[in-house]
């Protein structure tokens, strides 16, 4: 057996075993397999195994990467992880089914646009600057209600829940749980957070998409 797969084995163990704590519903825990910087020949043993998601940070890698792989695999999700500029949107579209990192009304109107040139609606995270990071993208927590009521008036997209990553430097479980208190305050159901180092206390206060890369993969070389 792959060690990729062996590695998904274990992490899907660790879930359970987290979720069989505190969920007596057994909610659904999507694991998003990292694959940015891995080629085909690393990824094609997870895609024979029956992962379907997985996730990209550049949308040119993807491309070269996702565009022929998908036409044979109709049932891999692609997520788009990284931040997108609104002039990769036309490219997005259709080859994501979801981003995870919506930070600007502009954006919101782009995507709802092509949305209807390409006759497809992709899932979509609204990505909250949780800690007010100059260096990060995303809604700060102050301006996260009036940013959502624009979305619905104006942009017909289907926004699933919030997205954060956390400060490195802090304890990820206090946002996390701040960030369930937002995901629930706005009705949402699905909740985007949590790495190979931190996803079981993003579970812990409510993720149901976690982002992992090298705890599958392994290390990046590049």
């Amino acid at each position: 057996m792959h060690q990729s797969i062996i590695n998904l084995t274990t992490i899907n163990k660790e879930i359970n075993n987290k979720i069989s704590e505190i969920d007596s519903d057994k909610k659904k825990i999507n694991i998003i397999a990292v694959s940015k910087t891995f080629k085909i020949i690393d990824i094609e043993p997870m895609i024979k195994f029956g992962h379907t998601h997985f996730g990209e940070n550049k949308v040119q890698e993807a491309l070269d990467k996702w565009s022929d792989i998908k036409i044979y695999n109709k049932n891999i999700k692609l997520h788009l992880i990284g931040r997108l500029q609104t002039n990769k949107v036309k490219f997005v579209l259709p080859l994501f089914d979801y981003i995870h990192s919506l930070d600007s009304l502009k954006l919101a109107e782009k995507i709802s646009n092509e949305q209807l040139k390409k006759n497809f609606r992709p899932k979509i995270f609204v990505q909250v600057n949780i800690d007010n990071e100059i260096q990060k993208s995303g809604i700060e927590v102050k301006n996260l209600e009036a940013f959502l009521k624009s979305c619905k008036e104006n942009c017909d997209l289907d926004i699933l829940g919030l997205m954060c990553i956390p400060p490195v430097d802090k304890n990820p479980g206090i946002y996390f749980k701040e960030m369930n208190l937002l995901n629930k305050k706005f009705g949402f159901n699905d909740l985007s957070m949590g790495m190979s180092n931190d996803f079981i206390s993003a579970i812990d206060n409510g993720a149901t998409y976690i982002r992992v890369g090298s705890k599958i993969f392994g290390a990046r070389t590049t």
